[in-house]
């Protein structure tokens, strides 16, 4: 496995993100992965671990991060391997979704030891990090998910995902910042639309990205289907809090919140959210007020 690691320059004096940067290494196949975390508040906090998607990285969170700080949680916030500061294997055959989910237990579990944990899951965070609820739930206290999903390939995704996944195969160029702002009802900065791009000095860069959104499971018989479905086999058992917190202004995950409060027994009498204004990067466009629904939930919710 050929390994690219962005530069450190590139993440300097980036806006609104004066964050202490922190790295676990993970097993990959011949080479070690370095994975980067932001790891912000009281280290005896109750954990909230905020897992970022497609294309973006932990740098969407940086509204969020201090409302719950705030609220004295510990924030946990890695990047994906392929993203952020976190290493980017070369080739675009050596990512997968079980290794993604791999990759980041082994980060998580393995390298921080995370316990009694609140996830919330946006977009690709919340397919992996569902998967991590379901095949460690001692290790999660609630869920919140955002603009999220757990698919199997058995329902039709929506027209804008797969216009999306054609995108992503076939344009000769990924204009990260561009696609990150394209998901925001509201207009992102030029610092940081800069900021989307810092992770990814060129295309060679890019193949995490490119290849995300060509892993997510699109017919009954994908590679990653019945990991998935064994997944909602546990989150149909589900008894511990579960939030949705969805935006009203995103046509790639529209619908799904009522699967998840249909399916969920812990949904059942939570006090659900629809953020209005915001489109599929909520983080982006309703920040504070997604991060104050989040430590809401921590303070009101029993285990």
């Amino acid at each position: 496995m050929r390994v690219l690691r962005t530069p450190e320059e590139r993440f300097g004096g980036l806006a609104d993100f004066d964050f202490e940067p922190h790295f676990v290494e993970v097993p990959g196949d011949d080479a070690t992965l370095r994975v980067h975390y932001l790891d912000e508040g009281p280290p005896t906090g109750e954990v909230a671990l905020l897992m970022h998607g497609e294309p973006s990285w932990s740098y969407l969170y940086r509204k969020v991060v201090p409302v719950l700080v705030a609220a004295g949680l510990r924030v946990v916030a890695p990047d994906l391997v392929g993203f952020g500061r976190s290493d980017k294997p070369a080739e675009r055959g050596d990512y997968s979704y079980v290794r993604h989910v791999e990759w980041m237990r082994a980060a998580l579990f393995d390298g921080l030891g995370l316990v009694d944990v609140t996830l919330v899951g946006q977009d690709w965070g919340g397919l992996i990090g569902l998967r991590l609820v379901a095949e460690h739930p001692d290790r999660f206290t609630r869920v919140v998910a955002a603009n999220t999903g757990l698919p199997t390939g058995d329902q039709g995704l929506s027209d804008a995902f797969m216009a999306w996944q054609r995108y992503s195969q076939e344009t000769p160029e990924m204009p990260i910042g561009a696609i990150v702002a394209g998901g925001c009802t509201s207009p992102l900065s030029p610092d940081a639309v800069s900021a989307y791009d810092a992770p990814f000095p060129d295309e060679s860069y890019k193949e995490g990205a490119r290849m995300f959104p060509a892993l997510v499971p699109t017919r009954p018989d994908d590679p990653a289907a019945s990991a998935n479905r064994r997944a909602w086999d546990v989150l149909a058992q589900w008894n511990k809090p579960f939030l949705t917190a969805f935006s009203d202004g995103d046509p790639i995950t529209r619908g799904g919140d009522a699967i998840f409060c249909r399916t969920v027994p812990g949904a059942n009498g939570q006090p659900h959210t629809t953020i209005g204004g915001a489109g599929h990067f909520l983080q982006e466009d309703r920040g504070e007020e997604l991060g104050r629904v989040v430590a809401d939930f921590v303070q009101t919710s029993g285990a």
